[in-house]
């Protein structure tokens, strides 16, 4: 479902985007970006720091004019019980990271991280993923193994640091079609060898794996942008290989975010990048 065409006529549209933290988040530099070259002069975007007992309070005391909401952690779970209609791909991750409001005041719930991406790495010719890693679990994990089960995987090696660890991925991988092969975190230098690798672990996490970085490296998406470039993306690149970073994926997912909350059909990627890439850098 997508919200009806809005264009700045209607003025006075809000969206934002929630959690806690938030302070942090790049969402309104990428949405203000496009709404300034969409010419959506009557639409804002702003951040409120809000957590999973205020989540309920906070969408019900909203008006008329609010679109959508951008939902970051700790919310993405959270805000399945305040949707009307939710996606398959949202419900199959059991995370919402979009609410767009309906005609009828009514929320419809979707996660843009798994087709985002897919779109990241398609932006980079990388379609198909026979064989793929992932470092880490968590929710970003399972986004991870979502979009490569998109992408024709069908089985997934995950390198994780704890069985309970492992056996969460490997019941994600049932549910999403994809067969999640748990390795102990001790052995993740082995992932790097593999064409496609995807880390979602925190800062700092995965940075003595780049001294075990290969000759030749195929494709890594590291879901972190800040700092950036990790101490695994600089050696992957420096080593020849292509290179993805997390605001390649806030980019993706917030183009598919803005043509929902808006109606409009091409959100300006190369402007919310250009914009995203300011934010950071003015840091």
């Amino acid at each position: 479902m997508k919200a009806a065409a809005r264009t700045s006529e209607g003025g006075g549209r809000r969206a934002a985007v929630l959690g806690k933290p938030v302070g942090h988040s790049l969402s309104p530099a990428l949405h203000r970006a496009a709404y300034a070259e969409l010419g959506l002069d009557g639409w804002t975007y702003d951040r409120y720091e809000t957590d999973e007992d205020q989540l309920p309070g906070f969408v019900a005391g909203l008006g008329p004019e609010w679109a959508g909401l951008s939902l970051t952690m700790p919310l993405k779970r959270a805000a399945l019980a305040l949707c009307a209609t939710v996606t398959p791909v949202a419900r199959s991750v059991e995370a919402v990271n979009t609410m767009v409001r309906g005609a009828d005041g009514s929320w419809h719930g979707d996660n843009t991280d798994v087709p985002g991406l897919v779109a990241a790495l398609g932006e980079r010719g990388v379609e198909k993923a026979p064989e793929a890693a992932v470092l880490g679990a968590g929710a970003t994990a399972s986004s991870a193994l979502a979009a490569l089960a998109a992408m024709g995987a069908g089985q997934v090696e995950v390198y994780v640091r704890s069985e309970a660890r492992a056996e969460e991925m490997r019941e994600w991988g049932r549910r999403l079609g994809v067969e999640a092969l748990a390795r102990p975190w001790e052995r993740a230098a082995e992932a790097l060898r593999r064409p496609l690798v995807v880390a979602t672990t925190p800062a700092g996490a995965a940075d003595a794996l780049a001294a075990d970085v290969p000759e030749a490296p195929g494709t890594l998406f590291d879901v972190l942008y800040e700092p950036w470039p990790t101490p695994l993306a600089a050696r992957w690149a420096g080593r020849g290989g292509t290179v993805l970073g997390g605001l390649d994926l806030l980019v993706h997912q917030a183009v598919l975010q803005v043509e929902q909350m808006t109606g409009v059909p091409a959100a300006p990627l190369a402007a919310m990048r250009a914009a995203g890439a300011s934010a950071l850098a003015a840091r």
